[in-house]
């Protein structure tokens, strides 16, 4: 079955189109919900609500644009909705300079497990603004309006999520050492 069949009988609320659909994405799909999760755990409920977004949504996907990117999409909004109604997103009013914002990589040792693992153990807030910023490529004015915080806080809350992370690595290569 082609994708555009699967879709249509996905749309047509088929089982088995349904179930073909989770196999072949749901990996994909995983791997971004355990970008924007504290754990494992977290992150399959979140695919698992995905899914269910997805197949409720099917119907909207007009087949301009990439399927993919469509449900990825969807997935990227399903989170963080999930994640704004436990309101996490407090506007901070800090002031973090521009050059607390850059973590070089580069001079720091880690895996990239520890670093994953390291970022799951960041506050909700600044989790999501990292990896919305660092791994997604979106601007601050971008991730403003899906969080409906300011760039400030954006901004903000991407500093320190750097500032966390460079400290845990620093910590975790001390201790190796």
């Amino acid at each position: 079955m082609d994708l555009e069949e699967l879709i249509h009988n996905c749309k047509n609320g088929k089982r088995k189109a349904q179930a073909e659909l989770y196999r072949k994405y749901s990996g994909i799909l995983f791997g971004m919900c355990l970008k924007y999760s504290r754990n494992k755990i977290e992150a399959e409920d979140n695919l698992h609500d995905s899914f269910i977004t997805i197949f409720d949504k099917i119907g909207q996907y007009n087949f301009k644009g990439s399927f993919e990117g469509w449900i990825k999409r969807v997935t990227v909004n399903t989170v963080l909705q999930k994640y704004r109604k436990e309101q996490f997103m407090d506007v901070v009013s800090e002031n973090i300079s521009e050059d607390s914002m850059e973590l070089d990589t580069e001079e720091l040792d880690v895996s990239l497990s520890a670093l994953l693992s390291h970022i799951q153990q960041l506050p909700n807030k600044y989790r999501i603004t990292f990896n919305l910023y660092v791994l997604d490529g979106y601007s601050h004015k971008e991730i403003s309006e899906m969080l409906g915080t300011s760039t400030g806080t954006s901004k903000s809350n991407l500093a320190r999520a750097k500032m966390i992370l460079r400290e845990k690595i620093r910590k975790e290569n001390i201790n190796i050492a």
